[in-house]
C-alpha cells in the first residue's frame, strides 16, 4: 500500500475549506497546499512563492481558500439544511472555540508569568464573540480568525441559496453577478472610510462571499471548458498580471480588515481570478506527479490539514521567536534580539545576521509543527477509538 494510498484512507480533520467527494480531488488537495504555505509565508514576509512578487499573497490567497471551498459545496446539502450546519458548527466551530479557550489561557500564562503583553483577558466575550468580530482576541492564533468567517459565509450561502431555489431564480451566473455587485459595493465603501468597527466583520463576509460563488461556478460552468493548453493558457494568465502590476497601485489588501484597497472595486477580484487561475493550473499539473510518490503524498497531506496549520502556525513562529530570545540571553550571540518587541509585537521576526533565508526557518516550523500535533492528536484519537472497542 502507497503512502498516498494510506492518506486517501485517512480520516483527518483538515481544514473544511475543501469538503470532498471520494475520490480525494488531488489537484485540489495541492491547490489547498500552496494556498497554506502562501498563508504561513506571508505571515512572516517570506516572498518564496509571488513568482517574483507577481503574484503577491495578499492579492488572492484568503480568498482563494473560499473558492477551494465553493467548488466542494454540493446542492445535496440543501435538503438537509439543518444537518449540513450542524456537521459545518461540529467540524469548523467546536475545535475553534477548543482552541480558543486553550490560547487564552496561553495567553494569560504569558502575561503573568512571561512578561508578555500580548492577548486579551478571557471573558465570555473574547472566548464567544471576538471570534467572530475580528478573531484577534489572543493573537497567539490570530490567522485562524477565518474559521468563525468560513462558518458564517456557509450558513449565509446555505441559505440565502434556499431562499433563491424558493424564488426560483438559483441561477450560478445570477449568484455570481449579485454577490459580486454587492463584494464590490463592500470595497467602495471601505475605499470611502465606512467599513470600521463592528462593520468590519460584515463587511469581510460580503467581500469574501463572491469567491466562494466562484467556486462553485467554475465547478458547474467552467471546468469543463478549462482545457486550454499550458503555453497559451499561462500566457494569458501572466500577461494580465503583468499589466495589472504596471497599471497598479500595488495589488495586496486586507481580507481581514477589508482595508488597502487601492484600485478600485473590481480589480481586487480581478487579482483572485488570476491568481487562482495560476496556481489552479499548477496544481493540475502536479496532480499526475504527486499521486505516485512519497514526497506528492506529504504535500496532499499538507492540503488535508489546512486547518491544523492556519490555527497553530503563529504558535509556531513563537516557539522558534523564544528559542532565539534564550539564546540572546544566555550566550553572547544574537545581541541585537530585540526583547522589548519580542514581549509586545506579535509580528516581530528577528532574522539572525538579519538574513532573508531565516524566513525559511520560520516557515518550516509554521508548518512542520501543527502537522505534528495534529497528528498527534489524530493518533490519540484512533487509540482512543481502539480502547473503547
Amino acid at each position: 500500500m502507497t503512502f498516498v494510498t494510506r492518506l486517501k484512507m485517512e480520516k483527518s480533520e483538515g481544514m473544511e475549506m475543501q469538503e470532498q467527494e471520494s475520490p480525494y480531488h488531488v489537484a485540489f488537495g495541492i491547490l489547498s497546499a500552496f494556498a497554506i504555505l502562501m498563508v504561513v509565508a506571508g505571515h512572516v514576509g517570506y516572498d518564496i512563492l509571488t513568482v517574483g512578487g507577481l503574484f503577491p499573497y495578499y492579492s488572492f490567497h484568503v480568498p482563494l481558500f473560499l473558492f477551494i471551498s465553493g467548488y466542494f459545496y454540493r446542492e445535496k446539502e440543501e435538503e438537509k439544511p439543518f444537518f449540513y450546519l450542524k456537521k459545518k458548527a461540529k467540524r469548523l466551530l467546536v475545535p475553534y472555540l477548543l482552541w480558543n479557550l486553550v490560547y487564552g489561557v496561553i495567553a494569560w500564562a504569558l502575561r503573568a508569568f512571561g512578561g508578555f503583553s500580548m492577548g486579551e483577558p478571557i471573558s465570555l466575550k473574547s472566548l464567544f464573540l471576538d471570534p467572530f468580530l475580528h478573531g484577534y482576541q489572543f493573537l497567539y492564533h490570530f490567522a485562524a480568525w477565518f474559521v468563525p468567517a468560513l462558518f458564517l459565509i456557509e450558513v449565509m450561502n446555505l441559505c440565502m441559496r434556499l431562499l433563491l431555489k424558493k424564488m426560483r431564480i438559483d441561477k450560478e451566473w445570477l449568484i455570481l453577478l449579485g454577490t459580486l455587485l454587492v463584494g464590490m459595493a463592500v470595497v467602495q465603501l471601505s475605499i470611502g472610510g465606512h467599513v470600521w468597527g463592528w462593520y468590519k466583520m460584515p463587511g469581510r463576509i460580503l467581500f469574501l462571499y463572491p469567491c466562494f460563488q466562484m467556486g462553485q461556478f467554475y465547478k458547474k460552468k467552467l471546468e469543463v471548458r478549462d482545457t486550454l493548453a499550458n503555453f497559451p493558457y499561462f500566457s494569458i494568465v501572466i500577461g494580465v498580471q503583468v499589466v495589472l502590476s504596471l497599471c497598479c497601485n500595488g495589488l495586496a489588501y486586507s481580507s481581514v480588515w477589508c482595508t488597502g484597497f487601492a484600485n478600485g472595486p473590481l480589480i481586487p477580484y480581478v487579482t483572485v481570478v488570476s491568481g487562482t487561475a495560476f496556481w489552479l493550473r499548477v496544481a493540475k499539473i502536479l496532480a499526475p506527479l504527486c499521486e505516485g510518490n512519497r514526497s506528492g503524498g506529504v504535500l496532499l497531506y499538507l492540503g488535508r490539514n489546512t486547518y491544523a496549520v492556519m490555527m497553530h502556525h503563529i504558535m509556531a513562529f513563537m516557539l522558534v521567536k523564544m528559542i532565539l530570545a534564550g539564546i540572546a540571553a544566555h550566550t553572547g550571540y544574537l545581541a541585537d534580539f530585540d526583547f522589548v518587541q519580542f514581549h509586545e509585537n506579535i509580528d516581530y521576526y528577528y532574522l539572525v545576521k538579519g538574513s532573508e533565508a531565516f524566513k525559511m526557518v520560520y516557515l518550516a516550523a509554521g508548518i512542520a509543527l501543527p502537522l505534528l500535533l495534529q497528528r498527534g492528536i489524530d493518533q490519540l484519537r484512533s487509540a482512543c477509538r481502539l480502547t473503547d472497542k
